[in-house]
């Protein structure tokens, strides 16, 4: 297994809060469209085709870590891979995103709704996962999207700005909720541990939109599937990542439903995470923004953020993904400079 080959490096010993030495540093999207190599590959493939070509998919999960130089890859893959063995007829759109044709609009649509079936339906992650673990040097992170951030796609049919729809069949029809999150909570785990069976030493759960949601209906709609989740990874001993956007309010509860590390946006306050999840390993939290920014404004950053968190147990990232307009000079400068510290 992955996991065993590398319980000496910074980024897994940092997961299990016993890390003495150098913070471990990788970035959320690493992979892709930033770099120049990879908007070559985009001219020939989409996205999701290059997810499907397990040597091209290893090459772009490869390229940060020896043009970076970061402590951990991340599998290069999307959230929306399992709907195509979901059933859900969907494209990913330049500069839209996920696209779906075929939405959720009550109980019908989720009795239809089919296994994933990750060694049958999504194949090619596995052998991706299998040529990366046997290669890279450093930790690989699986990941998938959580239930609450995949239904609001598959409801609202793409992006949305308020989450109108998801939240009104929350409220107006929460039977149908319930099942529609059992079953993605179920999918989406039983997915992670099939990444975990095929070489990830790590995972990482996507939930970059419940932030929209208060407290009380995390703790109603959402808490119990994510630790459903969460749950059927416990056979796995490997770090398991929860992030969210706009989650300030809810750091406590994305722990104790069964992460291990809990991952900051940029907006949560270091010391507040420290006062909610005392002695908990935490993963974050630059602003993906200040990426743009001069070097002596990002080293201001970085110094207060270190000066800040528990090196034991820190994790080095931003807090959201690494922006097109992003550098790979700036982005190595950071690493090692991260590093030095």
């Amino acid at each position: 297994m992955s996991y065993s080959l590398h319980q000496a490096s910074p980024f897994i010993k940092a997961c299990e809060s016993n890390n003495d030495s150098h913070i471990p540093v990788w970035f959320m999207r690493q992979a892709g469209r930033y770099q120049p190599e990879y908007k070559v590959i985009r001219q020939k493939y989409s996205l999701i085709e290059i997810c499907k070509h397990p040597e091209i998919c290893a090459q772009v999960t490869t390229l940060p870590i020896t043009q970076l130089g970061v402590d951990a890859a991340i599998l290069f893959s999307d959230i929306t891979l399992p709907l195509e063995p979901m059933g859900i007829d969907f494209e990913i759109k330049e500069g839209i995103g996920p696209v779906i044709y075929t939405p959720i609009l009550g109980k019908a649509e989720v009795d239809k709704l089919k296994p994933v079936n990750a060694p049958e339906g999504l194949p090619y992650v596995g052998e991706t996962i299998r040529m990366l673990s046997e290669s890279l040097s450093v930790p690989l992170i699986g990941f998938v999207g959580a239930p609450f951030t995949l239904a609001s796609y598959m409801i609202e049919g793409g992006p949305s700005k308020n989450y109108y729809k998801t939240k009104a069949m929350m409220y107006n029809d929460p039977e149908t909720w319930h099942q529609l999150m059992r079953y993605l909570a179920v999918e989406m785990g039983q997915y992670l541990s099939f990444q975990i069976q095929n070489g990830c030493a790590a995972v990482q759960v996507f939930d970059s939109w419940v932030g929209s949601l208060s407290l009380s209906d995390y703790r109603e709609f959402i808490y119990p599937h994510m630790a459903t989740l969460f749950m059927q990874l416990s056979e796995h001993d490997v770090p398991k990542i929860h992030f969210g956007v706009n989650t300030n309010h809810l750091l406590a509860e994305m722990y104790t439903c069964g992460a291990t590390v809990v991952g900051l946006d940029w907006k949560t306050e270091i010391n507040r995470a420290k006062a909610v999840i005392p002695n908990v390993a935490t993963q974050g939290n630059i602003d993906p923004a200040l990426l743009l920014a001069p070097w002596t404004i990002i080293k201001q950053n970085i110094d207060k953020l270190v000066t800040e968190v528990d090196r034991t147990r820190f994790i080095f990232n931003l807090g959201h993904g690494v922006m097109p307009q992003a550098s790979i000079e700036t982005l190595r400068k950071i690493t090692d400079y991260v590093h030095s510290l």
